[in-house]
């Protein structure tokens, strides 16, 4: 079967549906996601098509939902939850670390639970307080869940497939002023085993000057720059993490092993965020392959700004240049 162009909104809707038909044990739960569709329309038509039993609306209480799906993953079930948007799923932190995170070992191996938590986030869409949150490093932080972000909507439709079939529990970071950018996307099952696994990190465009390590929607800006960076003869190696817990960090590298050195950028802030880890493992791991200091661009340490600022905090191609700038100039 040939590729489909699609949204990434539609990839992941495809996604949805496929598992849903796949698997009855399979639900969807969330605020909106029924009648709606979800307010991004990523669950659009699946309660007409599954019915009201398994794409479930639920009332607007973030740790409700996240306990009963971990009481309907201890029943068997493979739940997949909607958090509205990144900062809401603050009143469910609790029940993801003190619960989800934690019943596998808890139960010495006996219990699983297979829970996705689907959240958008990130910014870049205009929004108001509380819907452009980037708190990946906070669930990275806690052993017993897995991170991941797709960038592309082929990585979307692969990678929730995989996170529903995951035994263990799946926080899955949208970006969503990505989820309306389009790509090919390949829904042939036998294009499945093409697939790279969801935990490792994928080479999107190869280069022998500098990496330029990313993930989500921070991948579609570092590409850019390092277009620009080659019409001013620099090349650039853009590595996609795809998963933030585990890190591929063999991939990372190999690849600055080869160029020498790093550059990570994130949405979230520098501070205490994804790319101080990866740097901290570099830095240990590859210090006689490197020519420069591992530098980090991201968003400032403080609160997400009101929308009309919000292109001055988020990391842009100008400052992924200017920290290329300096690591070349070392």
């Amino acid at each position: 079967m040939a590729a489909t162009r699609m949204t990434l909104v539609a990839a992941l809707n495809e996604a949805l549906r496929s598992v849903l038909a796949d698997d009855p044990r399979t639900l969807v739960m969330g605020e909106d996601v029924g009648r709606l569709g979800g307010v991004f329309r990523v669950t659009d038509g699946l309660q007409k098509d599954f019915g009201e039993g398994r794409v479930i609306d639920t009332p607007l209480a973030e740790s409700g939902i996240v306990g009963t799906a971990i009481g309907l993953a201890l029943r068997g079930y493979r739940p997949i939850v909607e958090i509205q948007f990144d900062g809401f799923v603050f009143p469910g932190y609790d029940q993801i670390v003190t619960q989800l995170a934690k019943m596998h070992a808890r139960s010495r191996g006996r219990v699983r639970l297979p829970v996705v938590i689907r959240i958008p986030y990130g910014g870049g869409i205009g929004a108001v307080e509380h819907h452009s949150e980037s708190p990946e490093a906070l669930f990275a932080h806690v052993a017993g869940v897995r991170v991941m972000s797709p960038a592309t909507p082929g990585d979307a439709y692969w990678m929730l497939r995989e996170a529903v079939r995951c035994d263990d529990p799946v926080i899955f970071f949208e970006p969503k002023r990505r989820y309306y950018d389009k790509g090919e996307v390949d829904v042939d099952p036998a294009a499945g085993e093409r697939q790279p696994p969801a935990h490792t990190a994928r080479v999107v465009r190869p280069g022998s000057d500098l990496t330029l390590a990313a993930y989500g929607p921070m991948v579609r800006t570092c590409l850019d720059a390092a277009g620009v960076a080659a019409e001013e003869g620099r090349d650039l190696e853009v590595v996609d993490l795809r998963s933030i817990s585990p890190v591929d960090f063999d991939t990372v590298e190999r690849s600055v092993r080869r160029t020498g050195r790093l550059v990570v950028a994130h949405e979230a802030p520098v501070f205490f965020g994804a790319g101080a880890e990866i740097a901290a493992h570099v830095a240990e791991h590859c210090f006689y392959h490197l020519s420069a200091p591992v530098l980090r661009v991201g968003a400032y340490h403080t609160p997400y700004p009101p929308s009309r600022l919000e292109e001055e905090y988020l990391p842009g191609i100008d400052r992924v240049l200017d920290a290329v700038d300096q690591a070349l100039a070392h």
